[in-house]
């Protein structure tokens, strides 16, 4: 099969490499539509210190399908020829963390990596948790999006957002406006901002009350709480650049008493500062949100498929396998939210 293989940062080759057969308890997807993501950006960029454990390799992990092949011990509602969609990982279930009930901080997580090809093996855990056929009337690259979808999920669900609240979220990538979607059906006045007005107009399309240019003002801070009540800050605010320096605004943004999701990883190594001061005496809430759980998964499914989330706001187009680098850098230049990849046995079917 053809698939963009990962060798080391920068260096990505499309290659024929042996399609994969089905193991014990896996499934076979033949690949419809993958999408870019900013973590296979990073991943491009610099390498991935949890999921890239061996190189060469096949990247990407959101995609949706059909099923090609089952292995044994599939459960018999899999099918060869049904839709489907999986998400990117399985919790064990198993160890301490997940006996916490806290999935997403699983000690054993399995992933699933190889999106950018023509064929994916679905490991047995995955295929057992957070498998899912794809609902009738929704696209291929619109249930592609439940992975991404259920980290914001994710990350909604762990900050505390009421109707009426003010909530502030840094950067409008596709994590972002999920994050700026998923507040607002919670009832929230969102104040969304970035360094694109095109990414700054989707936010206002999927509920966003007010936007800010960050390059069009001199105080990113005073902006925001310009806009809450009184100026005194927002309710919650959320991060989702994964920047240092981003992460440090963002704690200045929210009121005594208010709540700080730092959800965008940095990178590795990276550290910041806040004010003791401010943490102290303002009696703050900062607080950072990773994954996502099954559970999570299910409910983005959900979302998807009832129309609450619209998937047209975040994908800007179709590129073919082989374009998969290029879609990557126009995303993280900002002229994309997100791409839909074609792979080549799609395109002839």
């Amino acid at each position: 099969m053809q698939a963009a293989v990962f060798y080391a940062p920068g260096d990505v080759r499309f290659e024929e490499i042996p399609a994969p057969a089905p193991g014990a308890g896996e499934v076979v997807v033949r690949i419809k539509r993958a999408l870019t993501c900013g973590t296979d950006l990073k991943t491009y960029r610099r390498g991935h210190p949890t999921i890239m454990q061996r190189v060469p390799t096949p990247f990407g992990h959101e995609f949706a399908g059909d099923i090609a092949a089952v292995g044994p011990g599939v459960d018999p509602r899999w099918q060869p020829g049904m839709r489907v969609v999986a998400a990117n990982s399985a919790p064990c279930n198993r160890c301490a963390y997940c006996r916490m009930g806290r999935q997403s901080l699983c000690e054993n997580l399995s992933f699933l990596w190889g999106a950018y090809a023509e064929y994916i093996a679905v490991p047995a855990e995955i295929v057992a948790q957070n498998l899912y056929e794809i609902p009738d009337g929704l696209s291929y690259e619109a249930a592609a999006l439940m992975e991404p979808l259920a980290c914001a999920v994710h990350g909604v669900a762990e900050t505390p957002i009421a109707v009426g609240d003010t909530v502030a979220v840094n950067g409008a990538g596709p994590i972002g406006l999920m994050l700026v979607r998923l507040a607002a059906l919670r009832g929230a006045r969102v104040i969304a901002s970035d360094l694109s007005p095109a990414r700054l107009e989707v936010a206002r399309r999927l509920g966003a009350a007010e936007t800010i240019l960050v390059g069009d003002v001199e105080d990113q801070v005073a902006a925001v709480r310009a806009l809450t009540p009184g100026g005194r800050g927002a309710d919650a605010a959320i991060e989702a650049v994964g920047l240092p320096e981003v992460w440090e605004k963002t704690v200045q943004m929210v009121r005594p008493g208010g709540v700080v999701n730092l959800f965008g990883g940095a990178k590795g190594g990276s550290t910041f500062s806040v004010s003791t001061t401010l943490l102290h005496y303002s009696e703050l809430t900062i607080k950072g949100v990773f994954h996502h759980t099954p559970h999570y998964v299910e409910t983005a499914l959900g979302l998807l498929a009832s129309g609450q989330v619209p998937a047209d706001a975040f994908i800007s187009g179709e590129r073919p396998l082989a374009e998969v680098v290029a879609a990557l850098e126009a995303m993280g230049r900002g002229e994309i939210i997100k791409c839909a990849i074609i792979p080549p046995a799609s395109q002839a079917a």
